[in-house]
This record gives C-alpha cells, structure tokens and sequence, in this order.
C-alpha cells in the first residue's frame, strides 16, 4: 500500500488516545490522513498523541468530547470538518466495558456500555454523513465491533448486546447511504494486546489464548493495518459486512 495513500483526506476516530484507537490514527497520519479524535478524560495524553500525529506532518484536531451526547457530538465533527478540511473517514472505535453476570448488572452499567458504544457510534455516524455526502467520492464509516456481538460472551450482556447492535447499524446504514458512494462496514475484533487485556487475570488470559487457534493476541499495529486497508479504495466494493478478525476464536 503507498505510505501516503491518505494524503489530503481527513479521518475521524473515536476513543483514540489508546489501544486500537491510538494505533489506528497514527498509522492513518502516517500515510498522510489528518485526523481528529476525541478524548474523554486525560487533555494531557491527548496532547501528547495530537503532537505525534501532527509529527508526520498532517493536521490534527483533538478536543474533549462524550461520544454519548449528541449536541457535543455535532459540534465535534464541525469543528473537525474546519480545522481538517474534509471528513472522509469515520472509525467509531470508542468503546467501554462494565463485565459481569447479568444477575449482578446494575442498570447504570447497562446504560453506560449502551450508550457510549452503541448510541457514540449512531451520534458520529449521524453527524458525519453530511460533511461526507457533499464529499466527491463519498466517504467510509468503520464500526469498530467484537466478536461478542457475534457469538455472546459469559458476564457481557451490555457489551454482546452493544456491538450486536453496532454489527445491526452497519448493515441498514450501509443500505441507506450506498447510492451517496459511502461505504459502512463493522470490524469485529477477538482479544487484541492493548491494556485492558494487560490487567487480565493470568488463569483467564491463558484459558482464552487456549481457544484462540492461532494461539496469540493480535497487536494494535496489526489491526490499524487492517482498518487502513478498509478505508482505502481497495476496499469500495465492500459494504455492509461484518468482518471477523480474531484469529479463529469464533470461527
């Protein structure tokens, strides 16, 4: 792929200033994209990212947004069409878990998990289709999803029900956008090596590396590649999949 396939475009991510999100858009800016990205808490590791992206000399445009309000959503992505020029690409990575058995779920930890990572992907995805319809050729929207909104996962009913519905956006979006040249897919992650996965229990680590036929982790770098090949022009024949990439566990 040309290192700078992306040059001039500008990409949204969501959840950026860690793990998949991080990766994803530096390797984006790598390859000439601008991006934005929100941030929830830290303005300081934010600050940090914003300046190694803008390091490989594009523009960056990060500011503290609730993926899960839909007014500071809005505003997000005006600001960023401003400051980058155009919105091209939007990754909906944003993403939080509250794991436990249902019996024990408090309504609050269903709330939290639904909204950011169900109603955050609706409210960007919502507020960057016009910047993206006036666009040339078109744009592209990548759910970042899970292979628990495949399959289900012990103690994630908030989290299996979130990305279930993310994989379920994926596809009536990508019927009512297509003929705007706006391609929408989901990528469904398996276990990638970010921190989250770092705090696991070694026991539980081990038992889920056990079921994973290729026997490891995908790394963050690996995954960024993937997403870059799915925004690219490669990829415009594809639309409203749910793409598995979890090396065999769901398979």
């Amino acid at each position: 792929m040309n290192e700078r396939k992306f040059e001039g475009k500008g990409a949204i991510v969501t959840g950026a200033t860690r793990g998949i999100g991080k990766a994803a858009a530096i390797e984006l800016a790598k390859r000439g994209c601008g991006v934005a990205f929100n941030y929830a808490s830290s303005a300081e590791a934010a600050g940090k990212i914003k300046a190694e992206i803008e390091g490989h000399g594009v523009k960056c445009f990060a500011a503290a947004c609730d993926v899960a309000d839909t007014d500071a959503t809005a505003e997000f992505v005006k600001q960023a069409k401003e400051e980058l020029g155009s919105i091209d690409y939007l990754i909906n990575n944003a993403g939080i878990t509250r794991d436990t058995l249902i019996l024990r779920m408090k309504e609050e930890d269903w709330d939290a998990v639904i909204d950011t990572n169900l109603k955050g992907a609706w409210n960007f995805s919502k507020a960057a289709l016009r910047p993206m319809m006036r666009n040339e050729n078109g744009g592209v929207i990548l759910n970042i999803s899970s292979i628990s909104g495949v399959v289900g996962m012990l103690g994630q009913s908030n989290y299996s029900a979130s990305k279930a519905g993310m994989n379920g956006l994926t596809k009536a979006l990508a019927k009512e956008v297509a003929s705007r040249n706006i391609t929408v897919n989901a990528l469904a992650l398996g276990m990638v090596a970010t921190d989250m996965t770092d705090e696991m229990n070694e026991d539980f680590r081990n038992k889920i590396l056990e079921q994973i036929p290729l026997g490891r982790f995908a790394e963050p770098g690996e995954v960024a590649e993937i997403i870059c090949f799915l925004l690219s022009d490669s990829a415009k024949y594809i639309t409203g999949q749910v793409i598995q990439a979890d090396g065999g566990l769901a398979m």
